[in-house]
């Protein structure tokens, strides 16, 4: 387990980006924390660090959006609206988590049954006491 403190959204993007820039195929991430806590700007820097350029937003209504110009595909899940996990077996998540690509699944505690055995989990958590900007980012490999 790592543990990293970011002080700062730039600070998030970056690790963001270091982890894009070395991930390997059939990587799959899940990413937990409370709404705004920087879930998002972690994945824009994941993103970039695969070499995708352009916007890169949360598929909340979508579920997922699939990025395909960077050096490997990059599969970003938001499971936030999923109702039942039968739900994911209509848009075949088989195939991305199974996949040559990366995926990064937001919220996956809510379809943690059907998620890959090895996972490697980051959850990122506010802490006001230690500022408004600072994150306390853990990774894990499982």
């Amino acid at each position: 387990m790592k543990i990293i403190e970011s002080h700062s959204a730039e600070e998030t993007f970056a690790l963001g980006e270091k982890i894009g820039q070395t991930v390997q195929k059939g990587t799959v991430f899940t990413l937990n924390g409370d709404l705004g806590v920087g879930k998002t700007v972690f994945t824009q820097g994941v993103a970039k660090g695969l070499g995708i350029e352009g916007p890169v937003n949360s598929p909340t209504f979508t579920i997922v959006q699939i990025y395909d110009q960077g050096r490997l595909p990059f599969y970003h899940f938001d499971v936030y609206r999923i109702g039942d996990v039968s739900e994911m077996d209509e848009i075949g998540y088989e195939d991305y988590f199974y996949g040559d690509g990366v995926c990064l699944i937001e919220w996956a505690s809510l379809i943690e049954e059907i998620i890959p055995e090895h996972i490697t989990s980051i959850t990122i958590e506010k802490d006001l006491e230690k500022g408004f900007d600072y994150r306390k980012i853990t990774i894990e490999e499982m």
